[in-house]
């Protein structure tokens, strides 16, 4: 493979990384995360920095002042609220926290294109460096979008990048539409009327909303006529009552994950759950509010944009995945892609390498260098560096 950042540069690169590992932060709290990496980027000059995008969210911005268009690349953050296993020097020093989604090595890439960006400036336009907060709880891009400051930024394009362990390490793993499915949170929260437990008759306990709910809702993606695409909804908690053996119960919650290949299906999954328990509400007489948490919309590659991708695979000399289903995991980078033509594409981290999100995960090193490499060769055939 050429490599398009010199060996040395690729060294401190890695030590950050390495760095960042061993300090996580969690969503909305990374402040010394991102005070890191403004450090790192000053010393490669941009044309200017912009922080506090939508919270920790800063920006790095290199011009050539001339016309032509401006082109996002975004990193992630935020860590995980999972205790690290791993004992090797740079393991996470913040008990509870750590990067088990890849979000330092993410990190360490796009630090990776301030150090070529400090030699190879662009001929035309503008190339961004977004790093971004708050990506695990599907709230960073959306504020970051909604910033006043991010005016100053608007991209014409944006791309971004995920390890995909399970993986070849340096593939690049690609498809055109739907790569990253939608996501939402559910939370159905039941009010009924608690009693002694000698006498149920006396309340009204919720227990049998809670069953049918949860039996409903698990139906709902067997219709498949309702839907386009790939539909699933997992229960993931539920509970009822307390722990009195003397109290009929009052109250109950049940939460769901709603997920889908296309953003259409999770409004009619979305429209169909509520009418569901707006029904056994009415026929129960259970009073019921509904909320949603943590809504990723799906992450929708252009197709204007294939082309640009598949020839930085080419000239960065990876081998090329082309997938056709979707991933059932989520990304919020779907906010930036429902606005701005570009891609999100994943980067192989290792056919043995722990799954993402599990405690002993750990980002490769050796896949920084390829993921530099695809957003330097994405980048320079829209804005041509010197």
């Amino acid at each position: 493979m050429l490599s398009v950042i010199e060996k040395s540069h690729l060294q401190e690169v890695i030590k950050l990384r390495k760095i960042l590992h061993a300090h996580p932060e969690l969503s909305g709290n990374e402040e010394q995360t991102s005070r890191r990496i403004k450090a790192f980027l000053t010393d490669n000059k941009p044309d200017s920095i912009i922080e506090g995008l939508g919270g920790y969210g800063l920006a790095a911005v290199y011009d050539s002042g001339q016309a032509g268009p401006s082109v996002l690349l975004r990193a992630d953050l935020d860590a995980l609220p999972i205790e690290e296993v791993n004992g090797f020097a740079h393991r996470s020093q913040h008990q509870g926290v750590s990067h088990k989604c890849g979000h330092d090595g993410h990190m360490a890439i796009l630090a990776g294109m301030s150090s070529l960006l400090k030699k190879h400036r662009p001929s035309a336009g503008r190339v961004i460096l977004l790093f971004q907060p708050e990506e695990e709880t599907g709230q960073g891009a959306a504020k970051v979008i909604a910033d006043p400051k991010f005016k100053k930024i608007k991209p014409d394009y944006a791309f971004a990048l995920h390890n995909l362990p399970g993986y070849e390490k340096k593939a690049i793993i690609f498809k055109e539409g739907s790569f990253a499915s939608a996501s939402t949170g559910m939370i159905i929260r039941m009010q009924g009327r608690s009693s002694h437990a000698a006498h149920p008759e006396q309340g009204n306990s919720p227990v049998n909303m809670m069953t049918q709910t949860m039996g409903g809702l698990m139906s709902l993606p067997k219709n498949r006529s309702d839907f386009e695409s790939f539909v699933l909804l997992t229960i993931i908690h539920a509970r009822l009552g307390e722990v009195a053996f003397g109290t009929t119960p009052g109250k109950a919650v049940v939460m769901a994950t709603l997920r889908t290949y296309l953003d259409d299906d999770m409004l009619v999954l979305k429209e169909k759950s509520e009418r569901l328990v707006r029904k056994l509400e009415k026929e129960l007489d259970i009073q019921c509010t509904i909320n949603y948490v943590e809504e990723f919309p799906a992450t929708i590659n252009h197709s204007g944009v294939t082309e640009w991708v598949e020839e930085a695979i080419r000239k960065s000399k990876a081998k090329k995945l082309m997938i056709n289903e979707a991933f059932r995991w989520s990304e919020d980078f779907g906010h930036f892609l429902s606005a701005t033509p570009g891609a999100l594409f994943g980067i192989g981290s290792g056919t043995d390498q722990p799954s993402l999100h599990n405690h002993d995960y750990d980002f490769p090193d050796e896949i920084i260098e390829t993921g530099i490499n695809m957003f330097y060769h994405i980048t320079d055939q829209l804005v041509k560096y010197k």
